[in-house]
């Protein structure tokens, strides 16, 4: 169980992660502010090599909800499901499959959950080089579904901390994650940070 807060925009995330071999689930809620409150809820599941099989979403305003199933096929095809309620002024949930023909993750917007696919499968928590990578991106709270590229390199190794370099392909984004032994992220500059454990660790 882990909870991260979130600066810009603001909020907050809590996670449960089961982590098996080389499978992985996640079941999550997140509550932002901008661009308007909203909740975000899912359920991450992935095959083996943390290759995600499925992704459901729900997000919810005031006077609006919107949820998206998320599923990629044996045969390596994304698809999804929407469905909306009330109005929200941003474009309607759904995906745009162009470019993910071979993609092997999905990516929540603001979640730092999403990042630890990757960074697992490759095993960039110690193996050094760069690898490069389509996501199909979520963005929240609109639940659009899109092809987005991304870069990961592994940076720097500790007991408990590993350092990976992100960088969005198209050059908007960039930070170096600190992730611990499993992959769990401790900091996203510009996106999250972990919460202590224990109280007495705010020390």
């Amino acid at each position: 169980m882990v909870a991260w807060v979130k600066d810009d925009p603001f909020g907050v995330e809590f996670a449960e992660i089961a982590i098996a071999a080389d499978h992985l689930t996640a079941v999550g809620v997140a509550i932002h502010t901008q661009p308007l409150p909203y909740r975000l809820d899912y359920r991450l599941e992935t095959g083996p090599e943390f290759v995600t099989t499925r992704l459901g979403v729900t997000s919810i305003g005031d006077g609006w909800s919107r949820e998206l199933d998320l599923h990629r096929d044996v045969d390596g095809v994304w698809h999804a499901v929407t469905s909306q309620e009330g109005h929200l002024d941003l474009p309607a949930a759904g995906i745009d499959t162009t470019g993910l023909e071979h993609a092997l993750d999905c990516d929540i917007e603001l979640s730092p959950v999403t990042n630890m696919m990757p960074i697992l499968r490759h095993n960039l928590l110690q193996r050094e080089g760069i690898v490069e990578f389509t996501m199909a991106w979520v963005s929240v709270p609109a639940l659009t579904v899109r092809a987005d590229g991304q870069r990961y390199a592994h940076r720097s190794s500790r007991p408990g901390h590993h350092v990976v370099r992100y960088e969005a392909i198209d050059g908007t984004f960039a930070a170096d994650i600190t992730a611990d032994a499993d992959g769990v992220v401790i900091d996203y500059p510009g996106i999250a940070r972990r919460l202590p454990a224990s109280p007495h660790a705010l020390g």
